[in-house]
């Protein structure tokens, strides 16, 4: 066997040529060619939500575990044990427990999730400060230059930390390493859970050639469903037809898949990326007509944006309102204020004017609000045609103010400043 650059998955020793670590005697080898040349990360958590409730109740390690709302809700996350019964994250509850009737369904814990989350995050800034998170529980890292500060390969960095995150938070994580971000989150989908995956400048192209299209981040069932009848079902085959076709039948989204067909992808992990909107929805027990009601559960939304908002320190100049049917049709309403906002106020009322036109009868199941093109700041939009604005924001001030020194349950909670 060729000396191929390697290190024991279990004690982290490095190989040379034999797969049978000579420290530990484990046979986890991580070999690959290109393995300390390459430094662009993608790190996921693996079931997230599902493996904190099972560290927190081992009784659940066999278990089928859901984590979601009641039977009107959808999931969340599913652990491994319940995706093996086709359970999957985004489907309707109704149908997950059809397919997985033994699951034990926990509703979600989004304070200790959050937690958890920043948790990891701190350990994954304490190898690189050029970390890009995308979510709570998945993250870019660039690793580039880090070979002297750590004294190891970028790989075998990576090693460390997927062993401390372990230890420390006692869930597992899978790692993609590559040379861009594209290929680095391709990776890390190729071996969960406590996976490491790594794809190199060489293997990259054969590999991605028999990828199906709908593998691709961004590729939604509506654009694979378009290629598919165009006959692209492959990157192979988005290759065969070329990149300005793609382009010309397809426009950004062509072009941009033409490219990453091809492996390349120029962005670079950006740690200051921007939030792009701040949001909250939730689905109803039971589907809602009544406009009254339907404003009520709005307003609940739009107290937990503003919330989340000016704990950010952002404010939005687009307000987004979401509805989804009764038979699961979204309907999405956007309005643009001329000066941004992050007050529960401004919101509902521009997100009671988006619903009025819809809550004509029809019967929902979520209602959700969201601000957009964020900006820094807690500069708030008001209509100057309304004298009694300024005297609401100062009530919604002086709220927060009092629930953030004696608790929500300190106060008139939602609708004690709801605009009348």
């Amino acid at each position: 066997m060729s000396a191929m650059p390697g290190y024991c998955r279990a004690c982290l020793t490095p190989l040379e040529t034999s797969d049978t670590c000579p420290a530990c005697g484990a046979r986890r080898p991580l070999r690959h060619p290109e393995l300390n040349a390459l430094s662009i990360a993608h790190i996921d958590c693996d079931a997230f939500y599902a493996a904190i409730e099972k560290r927190d109740n081992p009784a659940l390690e066999d278990t089928p575990v859901i984590i979601g709302g009641g039977k009107r809700g959808v999931v969340s996350t599913a652990c491994y044990v319940a995706r093996l019964y086709g359970v999957k994250s985004a489907m309707p509850m109704f149908k997950a427990l059809k397919a997985c009737p033994d699951a034990v369904v926990i509703r979600p814990r989004m304070e200790v999730y959050a937690e958890e989350g920043r948790h990891i995050r701190m350990m994954m800034q304490d190898v690189t400060p050029a970390v890009e998170p995308l979510s709570i529980d998945e993250a870019f890292l660039d690793l580039t230059g880090t070979q002297r500060l750590h004294h190891a390969s970028p790989a075998l960095t990576l090693l460390r930390l997927q062993r401390r995150i372990h230890e420390e938070v006692g869930i597992t994580v899978s790692v993609g390493l590559s040379y861009n971000k594209f290929l680095a989150k391709t990776a890390s989908d190729r071996d969960k859970p406590n996976g490491f995956f790594v794809l190199g400048q060489a293997d990259a192209p054969d590999f991605l050639k028999a990828q199906p299209t709908r593998a691709v981040f961004g590729v939604g069932p509506v654009f694979a469903a378009r290629l598919e009848k165009d006959g692209i079902k492959t990157l192979a085959d988005v290759i065969r037809v070329g990149e300005k076709t793609m382009a010309v039948r397809y426009g950004d989204g062509g072009y941009r898949l033409s490219k990453l067909a091809t492996g390349e992808d120029y962005r670079t992990v950006s740690p200051d990326r921007e939030r792009k909107s701040v949001s909250s929805e939730t689905t109803f027990f039971d589907d809602i007509s009544d406009s009254a009601e339907l404003e009520s559960r709005l307003w609940q939304q739009c107290v937990r944006v503003a919330d989340a908002a000016k704990q950010k320190n952002v404010s939005g100049y687009v307000v987004t309102l979401k509805l989804r049917t009764h038979d699961f049709k979204i309907i999405t309403r956007r309005r643009t204020l001329s000066d941004p906002t992050q007050l529960a106020d401004t919101l509902f009322r521009v997100g009671q004017q988006l619903l009025k036109p819809e809550a004509n009868g029809r019967k929902f199941r979520l209602i959700g609000i969201g601000i957009s093109n964020l900006i820094d700041g807690n500069l708030d939009s008001m209509d100057l045609l309304d004298p009694d604005a300024p005297r609401r924001a100062a009530a919604e001030r002086a709220m927060d103010k009092a629930r953030a020194r004696y608790g929500d349950a300190a106060i008139m909670k939602g609708r004690a400043f709801k605009p009348k």
